[in-house]
C-alpha cells in the first residue's frame, strides 16, 4: 500500500470519526480499477467545508465557495470536496453557485462517468451512479447526462473528452462525440492557459497522434490551433513523400517518437512543416511542389502559435530553433568539421536528431544524414565538440589589437581552425594571428 493511500484513508477515517460520509472519487478510482497506480486521491463528503476546516485546522480554503477544502496532512495536501448540486454555469466554467447535496446528485454534476465512480476509501466498495464501471469496462468516455449540459456547464471537458481518449485508449460515445463537434465553439470562451494544459497532456501521451487526429476531426482545433487544419490535404511531392499530405506526414512522425519525449520536441515535431501550406507552389515545367522557404516560415508561425497559447519563453525559443533547423540536416554530410562540430554542439540537438530520425522515417526512410552524425559522434567523441578557446579578448589586445566589434570575427574565424584542427596550442594561435592580422 502506497503511503499516500496511506494518508487518504487517515484523512477519510478522521471524517468518519466526525459522523461524517466520505468517500474517494474521480480520477483516483478510476484508475485503481483500471489497475494503475492514482497519481492523487480526491475525497468527497457530506461535511461542510466549514467542518473539514475544524477536523483539519491548518487546512487551505483553495474554493470553500465551491465546497473544496485542501487538507494539509502529514505534509501532503488532498483535496476533500462536499457533495454538491452545481447551479446555472454561465461562463462556461465554474457554476454561479453550488448547493451541498447527497453522493448520488454529486456524482450526476460530474463531467464524464468513468470519472462519476465512488469508492469506500476503506472497503474498497464501488459506489457507482453513473454506471461508469460498465463504460470503464466497455473503454467508453461516455458524458454523464446530457452530454451537451455537460460542455456548455465546462467547456474544457470538450478538450478533456480528447485527453482520457488519448491516455486511455479509450473510444468516445457516439452521442458524447456528436456534442463534441455540435459545441466546438465553446472551446473559444476558455482561457488559453487551461487550454494549453489538456493540450500539453495530449501530446506526452504515447498515443498523441491519436489524440492530434481527435482533436482536428472533433472541430476543436479550428477554436485554438487552427493552422493544423490547414495540413489536411496540402499534398507533398510523392517521389519525397509516397506517405501523403502534411498532416498525415505529421501524425506518423508524433506516433514514431521515442518513448518520454519533451512536451518542446512533441511541439517541433507537430510544427515542424506547418510552413507548408503558406509556402506551396507548383512547377508545371518539372511537375514539381515545392515548399520554399517553409523551415522559416514555419518557425515565425510556430513561435506566433505558442506565444498565442501562453507558452514559455523557453519552449518557445526550443520549438523555434528546431523548426528552422530542421532542414539543414541535409546538408550536413557537406559541411566543413568546424561547421559539423558547431551543429552538433547546438542546444537542442539531440532532440533535433531525433525530429530528423522520423522524418525521414515517415516519408523516403533514408537515413544517410542522420548516420553520418552519429558517425560524427563517435568520432568526436574524445574531445569536447567545442574546447576552450585558444585566445581571448584580452589576449588580442596584449598583441596590440584596438579593442573593436572585429575581435568577434577574429576569434571565431580561430575557434574555425581549432576545430579543424590546424591550430592546436597557444602558439600556434599567436603564430596565426600574427601572419593574419598584425602584419
Amino acid at each position: 500500500m502506497s503511503e499516500l493511500l496511506n494518508i487518504a484513508q487517515e484523512i477519510a477515517s478522521t471524517l468518519r470519526k466526525a459522523g461524517h460520509l466520505c468517500y474517494f472519487a474521480g480520477g483516483c478510482v478510476r484508475d485503481s480499477l483500471l489497475g494503475l497506480s492514482p497519481k492523487d486521491y480526491d475525497i468527497a463528503t457530506s461535511a461542510t467545508p466549514q467542518q473539514v476546516l475544524d477536523l483539519f485546522p491548518h487546512s487551505d480554503a483553495i474554493g470553500a465557495h465551491f465546497g473544496v477544502i485542501l487538507v494539509k496532512y502529514r505534509g501532503v495536501g488532498l483535496e476533500v470536496a462536499t457533495f454538491r448540486v452545481d447551479g446555472n454555469y454561465n461562463d462556461n466554467r465554474r457554476p454561479d453557485s453550488v448547493t451541498f447535496s447527497s453522493p448520488e446528485e454529486d456524482a450526476k454534476r460530474r463531467d464524464f462517468t468513468i470519472n462519476g465512480i465512488f469508492q469506500d476509501p476503506i472497503t474498497g466498495e464501488i459506489i457507482d451512479y453513473v454506471d461508469g464501471e460498465k463504460d470503464l469496462d466497455a473503454g467508453l468516455i461516455k458524458a454523464i447526462g446530457t452530454p451537451a449540459h455537460r460542455f456548455q456547464e465546462d467547456a474544457l471537458r470538450l478538450l478533456r473528452a480528447i485527453r482520457f481518449a488519448t491516455k486511455l485508449q479509450f473510444q468516445i460515445d457516439p452521442i458524447t462525440w456528436q456534442a463534441i463537434q455540435e459545441h466546438a465553439h465553446l472551446l473559444s470562451s476558455i482561457a488559453v492557459e487551461r487550454i494549453q494544459a489538456e493540450f500539453n497532456q495530449i501530446l506526452l501521451s504515447p498515443h498523441r497522434a491519436r489524440g492530434i487526429e481527435l482533436v482536428v476531426s472533433s472541430g476543436l482545433a479550428q477554436h485554438f490551433i487552427p493552422e493544423l487544419v490547414d495540413l489536411i490535404g496540402c499534398e507533398q511531392p510523392p517521389q519525397f513523400h509516397p506517405e501523403g499530405d502534411v498532416f498525415v506526414h505529421t501524425r506518423i512522425m508524433l506516433d514514431m517518437l521515442y518513448d518520454t519525449p519533451s512536451l518542446e520536441l512533441c511541439l517541433a515535431v507537430l510544427l515542424h512543416d506547418i510552413g507548408k501550406p503558406a509556402t506551396y507552389t507548383y512547377d508545371p515545367s518539372e511537375d514539381r511542389i515545392r515548399f520554399n522557404g517553409h523551415d522559416k516560415v514555419g518557425a515565425e508561425m510556430a513561435e506566433s502559435i505558442l506565444r498565442r497559447l501562453k507558452y514559455s519563453n523557453k519552449t518557445i525559443e526550443a520549438v523555434f530553433d528546431m523548426v528552422l533547423n530542421h532542414m539543414n540536416f541535409m546538408n550536413v554530410r557537406f559541411m566543413k568539421t568546424a561547421k559539423v562540430k558547431r551543429f552538433m554542439a547546438r542546444p537542442h540537438y539531440e532532440e533535433e536528431m531525433e525530429l530528423h530520425r522520423v522524418d525521414c522515417a515517415s516519408s523516403n526512410g533514408i537515413t544517410e544524414n542522420y548516420d553520418f552524425l552519429r558517425d560524427k559522434e563517435k568520432e568526436f567523441a574524445s574531445e569536447p565538440l567545442i574546447p576552450p578557446a585558444l585566445l581571448t579578448g584580452k589576449d588580442l589586445i596584449a598583441q596590440g589589437l584596438q579593442p573593436s566589434p572585429k575581435f568577434t570575427k577574429i576569434l571565431e574565424s580561430l575557434q574555425t581552425e581549432q576545430l579543424e584542427g590546424k591550430v592546436t596550442s597557444k602558439e600556434e594561435a599567436l603564430a596565426w594571428l600574427s601572419e593574419h592580422y598584425l602584419l
